[in-house]
């Protein structure tokens, strides 16, 4: 008998193959039979996606990537390679280059339709409103909208099923976040955070993913399995 077997019901977790997102699968994982969606949206650093098949394999969770369209998510520094990512400071002021446009809002859209025909009433997402770099779709407000959306929006949500989509990391910082995913077994030597990683998942050591990782690892107080180039 499979792990999955012992779990009656289904989630769709959102797996970047990040730290957080790795956190948030392990701890779905505790309850539910997980089927994790990636995305490939011609992002700069595609070795994320092969991370989250890491992870996925890891976790015992069914794997899909969804590919949308080079362009739909264009004008962010994660997109285009002519806009620079920034480096060597946490930007904390306005909303950073390296916003993505409606990203969470595609991200979710697609994650709704794959519970809707999974006959799933729970969705995971990563998202994130301590340690974050300013998004505004990473924020409580944004994700208690798109849940009432959701279940005005559906089948399921009209006929009573209605849809949760979990946020367990919303209101956590980085090093406790850590501290989450190493109680529940998560290698995160497996993931790749960083905004311009290389083919082999080396990460650059100087944009704000990079850094805001650093100061988690440092503040938990354990070694930091990151590999840079």
């Amino acid at each position: 008998m499979s792990d999955s077997d012992n779990k009656p019901e289904k989630a769709i977790v959102l797996l970047s193959g990040g730290l957080d997102s790795a956190t948030v699968l392990a701890i779905a994982n505790e309850r539910f039979d997980c089927h994790a969606l990636s995305f490939d949206y011609a992002q700069r650093s595609l070795s994320e996606i092969n991370a989250a098949q890491r992870l996925a394999d890891k976790f015992s969770a069914s794997f899909q990537l969804i590919h949308i369209d080079e362009g739909v998510m264009a004008g962010s520094a994660l997109t285009d390679d002519s806009i620079a990512v920034p480096e060597d400071a946490v930007d904390e002021g306005d909303i950073p280059v390296t916003y993505v446009p409606a990203r969470n809002t595609l991200f979710l859209s697609h994650a709704l339709a794959v519970a809707e025909v999974m006959s799933s009433q729970d969705i995971f997402i990563g998202v994130n409103a301590v340690d974050y770099s300013g998004y505004p779709d990473c924020r409580p407000e944004f994700i208690r909208a798109y849940e009432d959306m959701a279940n005005l929006a559906t089948r399921a949500g009209v006929e009573g099923k209605r849809l949760r989509i979990h946020t367990p990391l919303i209101d956590k910082s980085k090093a406790e976040i850590i501290r989450m995913g190493d109680a529940l077994g998560v290698d995160y030597g497996l993931t790749v955070s960083c905004y311009q990683a290389n083919a082999e998942g080396e990460a650059c050591g100087h944009c704000d993913s990079c850094l805001l990782r650093q100061k988690g690892f440092e503040e938990v107080g354990v070694s930091d399995p990151t590999r840079y180039f």
